[in-house]
């Protein structure tokens, strides 16, 4: 995936996956060179499930909820449950770093598609708690925030890990 956030061109369409591929690229990058070990370590003593591989993974799957469920209106098959809503992030610890990163990129690919076969202004098919239904330009701009929010927390999480830092 490649990391710029200056667009080819500067339409909202291109502005917006541009930033939210800038974000996911971020994402990625934080995982450079990480031992396995280490991506499972929860350095934040208040933060149990805070892990690198936890957060790439809920990104992972905040996506999928998003443009699966919300946007698309299909079931809801994440791993969450009621009894363990935050399940994606303790089941990223079991599974290979490489295999969370391939995930992610794969569906990040599939989604940047659905992205361009609709218009900004379609609504999503679920809508939100106040019965309203959000457009797919908001699901990106809330994806931008999202990711851009937990690349925040990746940094902090690498630094404590191994001192890296960096974009």
């Amino acid at each position: 995936m490649t990391r710029t956030d200056s667009p080819p061109a500067w339409d909202e369409r291109t502005q917006l996956t541009t930033f939210l591929d800038y974000a996911r690229a971020t994402a990625l990058a934080k995982c450079e060179g990480l031992a396995q070990a280490d991506a499972r370590k929860a350095p934040l003593p208040g933060s149990p499930l805070m892990t690198l591989a936890g957060v790439v993974n809920h990104l992972r799957w905040v996506e999928y909820y998003w443009f699966e469920v919300v946007f698309l209106g299909g079931e809801d098959e994440g791993p969450w449950t009621d009894e363990d809503p935050d399940r994606e992030m303790r089941i990223a610890v079991d599974m290979p770093l490489a295999d969370v990163l391939t995930e992610y990129e794969e569906q990040c690919a599939r989604y940047r598609e659905l992205v361009a076969a609709h218009d900004l202004d379609t609504p999503a098919r679920l809508p939100r708690a106040d019965g309203r239904h959000p457009d797919l330009r908001w699901i990106l701009l809330h994806l931008i925030e999202e990711t851009a929010r937990h690349n925040g927390h990746l940094d902090i999480i690498r630094e404590i890990i191994d001192g890296t830092t960096g974009s």
